[in-house]
């Protein structure tokens, strides 16, 4: 039984995020797959990080689905944060050398393929996870006065 004084986890924002993650997993993971596929030997660096942003959707959204125990919310951090860091590092990656990227990423140019959804939602990912932690087993249930 949930504390009435927090919140279901998987409704309103949780539940756009995770759909989202969702579309984005797949989104990305269609791409990957051609581009490996079709044309690998064009763009190694580029197509294999589709292919990693394409897992990390994966897991990110799984671990937001399961983020009430605390072992997927830890993941959840860390999938996130990995993906912040993607974004960041990539999308200046892409801008400062462009030649490293003659063919698009999920990541590149901070998501610009993907109307800069990718920079904006570990952001929102993050908040979140800060703001909805999964609550101790201890102090799930209140206490029965006698």
């Amino acid at each position: 039984m949930s504390s009435p004084s927090r919140p279901r986890r998987m409704t309103g924002i949780g539940r756009v995020l995770v759909v989202v993650y969702a579309i984005l997993a797949l989104g990305a993971t269609g791409r990957s797959v051609v581009q490996i596929i079709e044309r690998f030997h064009h763009a190694p660096l580029a197509f294999t990080l589709s292919g990693l942003s394409a897992l990390v959707y994966i897991l990110a959204t799984l671990a937001l689905i399961f983020s009430a125990s605390r072992v997927w919310y830890r993941i959840a951090w860390v999938a996130i944060g990995f993906e912040l860091v993607g974004v960041l590092s990539i999308g200046t990656l892409s801008v400062v050398r462009p030649d490293l990227f003659p063919e698009a990423t999920v990541w590149s140019f901070y998501g610009m393929g993907y109307v800069f959804i990718p920079l904006v939602l570990p952001f929102l990912g993050l908040w979140w996870l800060f703001a909805h932690r999964p609550v101790a087993a201890s102090t799930a249930e209140p206490a029965v006065a006698s």
